[in-house]
């Protein structure tokens, strides 16, 4: 028996259409084709942007019908998609009235926070079209991967051996001797030269898609732009892996190949862990671009002073308003993801003080994000590593909101270490 759901109820613009499901989220398959959900408290309108990979223009807008909207989601689905083919992005409506928080322009297509994919980076040092209408692109992600009864390592927190690595800069010289330097891909083949060092954990430095072209600028001598976010904390979409980090990002395979790399180091007895920057965003203060947030809920996803400003604990511009109930369900809903489907071991939390202010900037005695996090049944085998402070002055090393749970990286240890990179470096949670 056909499902009363896989039945189109609306069409536009020859697509067809009906109401979606609020949850999950951002883009997911459902039967005969793809639910869209978004959030938004301020906007007054949203269009479904959807574009032909890799084209100039888009391919079709299609307007949430009001009867689509379910509170303050925007939620529909679409029938017939080329799945392999797609990209989408949104365009809100609502008021520019940036002295009240709001920044929404109907003229810029924005990056669905929820993205499990996101094209237009794809080879690592291609300069940017800067005169792109949608640089960074949402796109659809298929979770078929074969994880063959991978799990994760589970190894105490106590007897680990931690290698921080910057992905591309662990293999990119020649000397690596790998076939994809600067890859996931390139990593593999280092695995046995990692268990020679005697290390049992990775922890990578941020894999989430960023632009290694912001805040770029021409070398004096040559004139050649050079990158200027080679590190990544500066994220774009905090559910996506980096496709130029991926030998097979430009096929849009990214996803595929860093479970690939994760599932090899949980054969030879490796965790791997992930730095994850949930402080602040690549939209900057308010000269920065409208990539997702800003556009989509800015008074939300933002910490703003009363007269609309950006409060700035991260000394980048902003700072996310991370005890805000819907982006506490946002870090709550990527870490699960990535727990879950990624099969991480742990996480280590940049500038995580900033996880414990209020919406006010004030520092919490009982932040709800931490103490959700602690208590999350997913993330319950997951190590939990904070940062102990922020660039608001907000000093936590040895007094961390813990719960039991949370570990700390100690800066002391960080900075005086005669070896910087195969070490433990944190404090056991009490």
């Amino acid at each position: 028996m056909d499902r009363v759901d896989a039945y189109p109820t609306h069409e536009s613009q020859g697509y067809k259409l009906r109401t979606g499901k609020a949850f999950p989220f951002g883009a997911s398959f459902v039967p005969g084709g793809v639910n869209f959900s978004v959030f938004s408290s301020h906007a007054t309108d949203c269009t479904l942007v959807l574009f032909e990979k890799g084209a100039s223009q888009p391919l079709a807008e299609i307007p949430f019908p009001d009867e689509f909207r379910i509170g303050n989601v925007y939620a529909m689905i679409v029938f017939g998609l080329d799945y392999e083919n797609i990209e989408y992005g949104y365009r809100m409506e609502g008021p520019f009235d940036p002295s009240n928080g709001h920044w929404f322009d109907k003229s810029k297509i924005l990056l669905d926070p929820y993205a499990k994919a996101i094209g237009g980076r794809d080879v690592w040092g291609t300069s940017p079209n800067w005169n792109d209408i949608y640089r960074y692109r949402g796109r659809l992600v298929f979770d078929d991967f074969d994880w063959d009864n991978d799990r994760p390592v589970e190894i105490p927190t106590e007897n680990l051996v931690i290698y921080e690595m910057h992905v591309r800069g662990f293999t990119r010289h020649p000397s690596s001797g790998v076939k994809f330097p600067g890859t996931f891909a390139g990593i593999r083949q280092k695995i046995p030269y990692l268990k020679e060092l005697g290390v049992n954990c990775v922890e990578f430095l941020p894999i989430y898609e960023f632009d290694e072209f912001e805040g770029s600028s021409p070398d004096p001598a040559t004139g050649e732009l050079r990158v200027g976010n080679y590190w990544g904390y500066s994220t774009v979409g905090f559910f996506a892996p980096k496709s130029a980090y991926a030998a097979t990002g430009k096929m849009g395979m990214q996803v595929d190949e860093f479970k690939a790399l994760v599932k090899e180091f949980h054969r030879h007895g490796i965790e791997v862990m992930l730095d994850v920057v949930f402080n602040h965003t690549a939209e900057g203060n308010e000269h920065g671009p409208s990539i997702s947030f800003r556009g989509i809920d800015n008074k939300t996803y933002y910490m703003l002073t009363p007269e609309g400003y950006y409060f700035n604990f991260t000394g980048t511009g902003n700072t996310l308003n991370c005890n805000n109930p819907v982006v506490r369900n946002m870090v709550l809903d990527c870490l699960r993801y990535w727990a879950a489907e990624y099969h991480i071991d742990g996480f280590r939390f940049d500038l995580a003080a900033v996880l414990g202010r209020a919406p006010s900037g004030a520092p919490l005695s009982n932040p709800p994000l931490l103490e959700t996090l602690a208590y999350d049944p997913i993330l319950a085998k997951c190590k939990l590593i904070a940062e102990a402070w922020d660039a608001g002055g907000l000093y936590q090393v040895g007094s961390f909101p813990a719960y039991g749970r949370w570990a700390e990286w100690n800066g002391c240890l960080l900075y005086t270490s005669p070896s910087p990179r195969a070490r433990t470096r944190y404090r056991m949670p009490s």
